[in-house]
């Protein structure tokens, strides 16, 4: 599946990957090499987190509830050293006593309850190691192969009466041709032949260069049998993909505008009839709508979007409608929030639905009359590299509320929230972090140089942090610029704090989670202020005797990246610098990464030929010529999102200038997966604290312990 409009609008470029960025596979599939289960890795007793306990992370995703709230079901992700990656299968618990076990022998992922929890569909491989759908039995233990699929499912729903199970799948088309080839003489070794691109939307992060085809949504029998293809056309059909009033009517979001691959931030509410495959188009403002789901009774449809205004970030609001789309009326219109992941209450006079408030992740219950009240909080993501907010909830017929829960000291682990009370289900990483000290994370504030404005940061001490002592300290800067850091896990905080130095992280100005307009400050003027909302935390943290002055470091990724490399052209205050696959001139990014259509449209309103002046005095490389500061410079080499010729610009001006630096090359790595096979992460942390090491002047410059 392609992203999604929404999930583009908050993720088009910088450190975070939008939902859906895989066509070859869902989420969490496990690959086919690593089909068959490893035995966990023994790990050597440490007293602090160490590079090695990377390989042995756990975390809980995609939390799945039962309708009854006796049963969760969700996919465990667990470090294999042996195939530098992650085991992902489908585990159970039991919501009253916490006893969990697998579902299956084997990796599988996307677990999906029927509607009367008596079976769970999931994804898994078959023998081919082509993923497939397949349905588990809870009362007889036994599993069927419902599909025989030549690309992945995706988008996963079960029809109301249990019958049938819809999914989104890609179908393949030729292409587009220009000439005729000659015919190749048989026996003949020629040349891969010419590729005709003729789309706009022709490759994306994490992807590359995109097959040519589509997404479409079809139907099967949940007892197996050929599956039947409702929505055919050239349009991407089945984000948010959901069954309507009866089981009639399937609902999904998709853009079928005249010129749809240009406007990408663009998308309607359909419903697609599972009868003839008739569609109707049930809204029709201009914005993003989506994530569309029917009300119990099948009298009203909730979903989440916004008016597009062309401004850079906009509140996703909770809205809802009748089936036919009359009706339209807005449930989060007091919450200055952006929110997702809407979920009927059983009685159909409530949606639950997730937001971010100053970095926390919380689900509240919004009542049709407007009033809304949060029921969990302390949701958790995948991430486990960065502490990004994020996470993801599951409610039961009961109002109970399964989600994934997290801590600074804690990856995702399972958790439940009923009767008020919230209870951590599974310790999935008690057993590895066992005996170590972990660095402490606590929330500070500060009021911004610039302008006063207040801003949020969080500090991680080293382990054995002594009072009164002055550490070396990372600023460590978030990407996105529109995310928002969190008070959760990060590996890469641990080890920095593990080698002796103290960490600082932020949302600065344009970070979401404290409402549009804080996000909106650096429309048009991005980096600016956020600059100047940085060094207030530096100086902050000087300030309270805990960092060291004299030994301060900077790093960070994506949107991180390019504040890196903005702050070394404006201060020559830290020792060294890290800039992570960096926008460094928004000329060449607009035009090479691939949001191209759209990023620097809502950014800076301007293409490179309509402002240049605007777009140069923006871009870290016009004050390359300021730079002092030793500075790496770190990309993937399938970066398409910030593309490679980005970090090797910034290289080559620092070359020139002779200002000591170096490039590290990711090999197979995406944007988002810089970080993603652990030893590519270990291999980086361990490049960026030796240099560091290299600049840092305290007693303990080998960048190990306190």
């Amino acid at each position: 599946m392609r992203p999604t409009p929404i999930a583009l609008s908050a993720a088009l470029l910088l450190g975070i990957a939008a939902p859906g960025l895989t066509q070859s596979a869902p989420a969490g599939l496990p690959s086919p090499q690593a089909a068959a289960p490893t035995a966990p890795q023994a790990v050597a007793v440490s007293p602090t987190f160490g590079p090695r306990d990377i390989f042995a992370l756990e975390q809980a995703t995609d939390v799945q509830i039962s309708p009854d709230g006796k049963r969760i079901a969700y996919v465990r992700s667990s470090g294999d050293i042996m195939t530098d990656g992650a085991r992902r299968t489908v585990w159970l618990v039991d919501v009253a006593t916490g006893s969990q076990s697998p579902l299956l022998d084997g990796p599988a992922s996307c677990p999906r309850w029927s509607p009367d929890g008596g079976r769970v569909a999931y994804v898994a491989a078959d023998a081919s190691g082509k993923p497939q759908l397949f349905v588990h039995w809870l009362a007889t233990g036994r599993n069927a192969r419902v599909t025989g699929l030549p690309d992945a499912p995706s988008a996963m729903a079960w029809s109301p009466d249990g019958s049938r199970i819809a999914f989104a799948m890609f179908v393949p088309d030729d292409g587009a041709k220009l000439g005729s080839p000659l015919a190749k003489p048989e026996g003949a070794k020629w040349a891969e032949p010419i590729k005709f691109i003729d789309k706009v939307l022709y490759r994306a992060d994490g992807e590359g260069y995109l097959k040519p085809g589509f997404d479409h949504i079809f139907v099967v029998s949940a007892d197996g049998g050929a599956p039947r293809q409702l929505t055919s056309g050239k349009f991407d059909d089945g984000d948010g993909l959901s069954w309507g009033a009866g089981g009639r009517t399937i609902l999904f979001s998709s853009n079928h505008g005249k010129d749809w691959e240009r406007d990408v931030l663009e998308s309607e509410v359909f419903a697609v009839s599972v009868t003839d495959g008739t569609l109707t188009q049930l809204t029709h403002r201009v914005g993003p709508d989506g994530e569309p789901a029917a009300s119990p009774d099948g009298r009203l449809i909730v979903y989440v979007g916004f008016d597009d205004k062309l401004r850079a970030y906009e509140n996703a609001r909770l809205t809802v409608m009748n089936a036919d789309g009359s009706g339209v009326r807005v449930l989060s219109g007091d919450l200055d929030r952006s929110v997702a992941n809407p979920r009927w209450a059983a009685d159909g006079r409530s949606v639950f639905a997730q937001f971010d408030d100053h970095g926390v992740t919380k689900v509240a219950r919004f009542g049709l009359d407007g009033r809304m009240s949060v029921v969990a909080e302390g949701l958790a993501g995948s991430d486990l590299d960065r502490p990004y907010s994020g996470g993801m909830f599951s409610v039961a017929k009961t109002g109970a509320v399964a989600f994934t829960l997290g801590d600074p000291t804690h990856p995702a682990d399972v958790g439940v929230a009923a009767g008020g009370k919230v209870r951590r289900l599974t310790h999935l990483n008690d057993d590895l972090f066992y005996g170590k000290a972990m660095g402490a994370v606590t929330k500070h504030g500060v009021a911004s140089a610039a302008d006063g404005l207040a801003i949020d940061y969080w500090q991680v001490l080293p382990p054995n942090y002594v009072a009164g002592r002055k550490y070396p300290t990372i600023l460590e800067i978030h990407g996105g610029p529109y995310a928002a850091y969190a008070p959760v896990w990060s590996s890469d905080d641990q080890l920095y704090a593990a080698a002796g130095y103290v960490v600082v992280y932020a949302n600065p100005r344009g970070s979401t989670s404290q409402g549009a307009d804080f996000a909106d400050k650096i429309w048009k003027d991005y980096p600016s202020h956020d600059y100047d909302d940085l060094m207030s935390v530096v100086d902050d943290a000087v300030a309270r005797g805990v960092a060291d002055p004299a030994n301060l470091f900077v790093t960070g990724g994506s949107g991180g990246g390019l504040l890196t490399a903005w702050i070394v052209g404006k201060t020559g205050r830290f020792k060294a610098a890290v800039t992570q696959k960096p926008v460094i001139n928004w000329a060449s990014e607009g035009l090479t990464t691939d949001g191209y259509t759209d990023m620097l449209k809502y950014w800076f309103g301007a293409q490179p030929w309509e402002n240049p002046d605007l777009l140069w005095a923006h871009s870290p490389l016009s004050l390359a010529g300021h730079v002092t500061t030793p500075t790496l410079v770190v990309v993937g080499e399938e970066d398409h999102r910030t593309p490679g010729s980005e970090a090797e610009q910034f290289y080559a001006a620092l070359q020139i200038r002779g200002v000591p630096t170096g490039l590290i090359q990711v090999p197979g790595a995406s944007h988002h997966g810089l970080a993603e096979r652990p030893s590519q992460l270990t291999a980086e942390n361990a490049a960026i604290l030796a240099w560091f090491g290299r600049y840092r002047t305290d007693k303990v410059a080998s960048g190990v312990g306190n």
